[in-house]
């Protein structure tokens, strides 16, 4: 699944639907969610924004945010009395072109003359106006910057509110909070106690002499804990804060979404409180630390700071605080958590295994009833067969992310969702992108393939074969310990490249241990973030260059890599060299493969890629003549000697 900005969890997604404040304010903004399906019709705003704009002039605001129509994961609107904007990153350019009505300015986020959001909103607060944000959903650091760049445009200030304004808007239509069961993930596919991780984290505590930490992040807190439930769609998370001192661990959560064997599992060592108690906690723990003695003309300050994650809300940050009490960090518990240890390593082993098999099941099955039979299918019905498949393999629990399942123009849609009644008739006769992935107990997946039923046209095989060649190189990569993903990502673009071509997403994001899809810190991409962070051998991620071409045709393969030791010759620096180890078990799709185009290590690579695919789910299909066929025939050699395939 392509990544370019950090996809929030969907707590805070969700948050921000349904979280915009009123106040005595001039200016608002917010990112905006993303929705559980991609209409992609022209969504209507009109009323919308007279009705909002009506509430804005009764508070005496001149700026606000959000009700746009845009449904795509990544994007911040910005309303003033006149106008309307929003801007978003590439993956959603055609998405968003596709829906805002007339009302909305798109900022295409990246392109060169085009301003952030940022200084879009700045510039709306030139004359002295205030901008308003809820603070519960900007970070901390986002939040200082924009009102540097207010003030550097003559706005007057920042404007942290508490009403809504948009919930107003939305009335009896806004959904009521998730309240799903948190359950117990077993330690044999956790690998891990709970006390055990709570132990290193207060290690790290004092080692950096910080009072505690402050936990937001939904993912981190599942993995603390070794819980997981199932209030955001796809993702196994709940609705929770977290607190860990160097003698109190506290849960934040609703105590009757806990199922019977949660209170056992964490015993007297972690103390229940309600959801909404965090910002009250918060506000305490920061009045309770210990100050340094006074100094004359010096404000005083505490012996400790309390840390919270950089991507923690600007509210939390001020309850506790502020800048004074707080130290924003990257989250150690995140940095842990994106190295896997040895148990959820070989889950994700055998998960993609079974995985794996799905898919080649699925693909099978697609071709004979569309090329067989003649079946008519459209891209939702495929799309749940598939669905159908997974959900019969073992530890299956549900999807990791609504499947793209997008045939011809509609595949060029990075993030397309197709939805019943508004969706296209998959065309055999033109390319097939389907990126999809599920949760299983012992792991995540996350796999693209591109196919094409018919015959491929020439730039079809010359795009598909350059994006293959960049899964391979990224695949076969040997790198020194302290390398970013960010210093890998020219290996999958290079052959797109030397042609003039590129693609508008990341190469590769984390992926969680049943877990968040989509899992920071780590990722091969252009985002500076990456370079902060080093990859470590337990890292998984996903490799998935692509090429689309708006309006007729889009290509992704993706692959999922884990990190670890590679053995080479020699050991300059004396420091570890690290590879990747691929785990995705499906063929790549043979007819697009230009075999003129690849070097012999290359076809080498994919021959032995092949044979291990083959080898590790031929055992799924005993009694299943179709799709063993089809196993066989996609995981044949290619001829080295006439550079075809045979």
């Amino acid at each position: 699944m392509p990544y370019l900005a950090a996809l929030a969890p969907r707590f805070l997604l969700n948050s921000l639907r349904n979280s915009f404040r009123r106040g005595s304010f001039q200016a608002y903004f917010s990112s905006t969610p993303r929705s559980l399906a991609v209409d992609m019709e022209t969504v209507n705003t009109t009323e919308r924004l007279r009705q909002l704009r009506a509430l804005m002039k009764e508070n005496k605001v001149d700026i606000y945010e959000f009700i746009s129509g845009f449904s795509g994961s990544a994007g911040t609107a910005v309303i003033t009395s006149e106008k309307a904007a929003l801007a978003t990153d590439g993956r959603y350019f055609n998405q968003a072109s596709k829906q805002l009505d007339s009302n909305w300015h798109l900022l295409k986020q990246g392109l060169e003359d085009v301003p952030t959001w940022q200084d879009w909103t700045a510039e709306q607060s030139e004359g002295h106006k205030t901008v308003g944000v809820d603070p519960t959903v900007i970070t901390a650091p986002e939040a200082r910057k924009l009102t540097e760049k207010i003030k550097r445009k003559g706005g007057a200030e920042l404007l942290g509110v508490k009403s809504n304004l948009v919930d107003l808007v939305w009335g009896d239509n806004r959904p009521a909070r998730p309240h799903e069961k948190v359950s117990v993930l077993d330690i044999k596919f956790a690998g891990k106690k709970f006390e055990e991780k709570i132990e290193d984290l207060r290690k790290e505590l004092d080692k950096k002499k910080s009072a505690g930490l402050i936990v937001s992040m939904l993912d981190e807190i599942a993995w603390l804990y070794n819980l997981r439930g199932n209030d955001i769609p796809y993702n196994p998370v709940f609705f929770s804060y977290a607190a860990v001192t160097p003698t109190t661990a506290t849960l934040y959560t609703d105590e009757s979404k806990l199922s019977e064997n949660v209170l056992p599992h964490l015993g007297d060592n972690v103390r229940i409180r309600p959801y909404s108690a965090i910002f009250e906690d918060a506000k305490a723990f920061g009045e309770s630390l210990e100050m340094e003695a006074p100094i004359a003309g010096r404000p005083q300050t505490p012996k400790k700071k309390f840390w919270i994650s950089t991507k923690a809300s600007w509210a939390l940050s001020m309850e506790l605080g502020g800048e004074e009490k707080v130290e924003e960090v990257r989250s150690p518990i995140g940095d842990a958590k994106a190295i896997k240890n040895a148990t959820e390593l070989e889950g994700m082993r055998a998960c993609h295994i079974r995985d794996g098999a799905s898919l080649s099941e699925y693909f099978a099955w697609l071709e004979e009833e569309l090329v067989i039979k003649g079946t008519k299918l459209d891209e939702v019905q495929a799309a749940d067969k598939l669905e159908e498949i997974r959900s019969r393999k073992e530890r299956f629990v549900g999807l990791s992310f609504d499947t793209i399942s997008s045939t011809g123009p509609n595949a060029a849609v990075i993030h397309y969702k197709p939805e019943k009644g508004n969706c296209s008739i998959i065309d055999p006769t033109a390319l097939y992108l389907c990126d999809s992935g599920a949760q299983y107990f012992d792991g995540t997946t996350d796999t693209t393939r591109t196919l094409h039923f018919g015959t491929p046209k020439e730039m079809e095989r010359k795009a598909y074969t350059l994006v293959l060649k960049g899964v391979i190189a990224l695949d076969r990569a040997v790198f020194p310990k302290g390398t970013s993903g960010f210093a890998l990502d020219t290996l999958a673009r290079q052959f797109l490249w030397r042609e003039g071509l590129d693609y508008r997403h990341g190469t590769g994001h984390g992926v969680g241990s049943y877990l968040n899809v989509h899992e920071g810190p780590i990722g091969i991409g252009t985002r500076i973030q990456y370079s902060e962070v080093p990859l470590s051998i337990g890292n998984v991620l996903s490799d998935e260059p692509g090429y689309y071409e708006d309006g007729k045709f889009g290509i992704r393969i993706e692959n999922m890599i884990m990190a670890q030791e590679a053995k080479t010759n020699h050991h300059f620096g004396d420091k570890p060299w690290l590879g990747f180890e691929h785990v995705t078990m499906v063929p790549m799709c043979r007819k697009l493969i230009d075999g003129k185009m690849l070097t012999p290590d290359e076809r080498t690579w994919l021959n032995e890629y092949h044979q291990e695919v083959y080898d590790k789910t031929k055992g799924f299909f005993k009694g299943d003549e179709r799709t063993l066929k089809w196993l066989e025939r996609e995981t044949r050699s290619i001829n080295v000697m006439e550079f075809t395939l045979t």
